[in-house]
């Protein structure tokens, strides 16, 4: 079974700021954004765990294996070295969206993301290494079928980008009405989605759905331990051996069944 333990990270009244005393340089804000994702990826990054920007001003990461202590850290890092801060709301359940609806509400109920007045929230549930399995995290990494060939090389840019945009538009949706996962964009033609456990078939039903939504062929590796980061490079792994069979599902060892019966 899987445990997640997700953290929303939400800049605090971010919104305001932006326009105060006036309207800020957009590139200057967009700078400010790209170094904070980066910043926070290298923190989380270095304890084990992933982190995804959503609308940068609120980012989404899996950080199962990171304590209270070391979310505190983080916070503390951030608001020495930008002018603004972040607070961070903890949530754990079996689905990743599950734990991210109580990771929202633990910030929601705390005011406000446009609150002056609420600055740094840290809220939440924290797991500790007694109360999960020995795979709790599931990292599933997709990417689209000859993505170079058939768009990069082919087409100018920004068709390909428009291409790659819907297939991950159309998986996204299916993976979190269909199984409470979560599906983030991380470049190039890569989705990496956080699950709870999926047997194959349901797997091969996600990349079905989108070819028949939207056109586009998927392979998926899927990885299985105790951090995001561990799973992740199972799952990259597993990927890889999509590529070099031409299957469309791969697991990292051990195997599970295929069917959800």
């Amino acid at each position: 079974m899987t445990t997640t333990q997700l953290t929303l990270v939400q800049l605090d009244n971010y919104g305001p700021w932006t326009v105060t005393p006036e309207p800020r340089r957009e590139m200057d804000l967009q700078t400010l954004q790209s170094r904070l994702f980066a910043d926070i990826a290298q923190f989380i990054g270095g304890r084990g765990g992933y982190v995804f920007y959503t609308r940068f001003d609120n980012m989404i990461a899996v950080t199962n294996g990171i304590d209270r202590e070391a979310h505190a850290t983080l916070q503390e890092s951030i608001s020495n070295r930008y002018p603004v801060t972040i607070s961070l709301g903890v949530g754990v359940a079996e689905t990743p969206a599950a734990a991210l609806n109580g990771a929202t509400e633990r910030i929601q109920a705390a005011g406000s993301a446009q609150d002056e007045n609420r600055t740094e929230v840290l809220a939440g549930t924290f797991l500790t290494s007694e109360e999960t399995g020995p795979e709790p995290i599931h990292i599933a990494h997709f990417d689209v079928n000859d993505a170079t060939g058939k768009y990069t090389d082919q087409m100018n840019e920004f068709d390909s980008f428009i291409h790659i945009e819907r297939s991950y538009a159309s998986l996204m949706e299916y993976m979190r009405k269909a199984h409470g996962a979560l599906s983030f964009f991380v470049g190039g033609d890569n989705i990496i989605a956080v699950c709870p456990e999926l047997s194959a078939d349901a797997y091969q039903d996600a990349i079905d759905h989108v070819e028949s939504d939207v056109g586009i062929e998927l392979k998926v590796g899927v990885g299985r331990d105790r951090t995001a980061h561990t799973a992740g490079i199972a799952a990259k792994h597993a990927l890889e051996e999509c590529r070099f069979d031409g299957t469309t599902v791969e697991f990292a060892e051990p195997p599970i069944p295929t069917s959800d019966d």
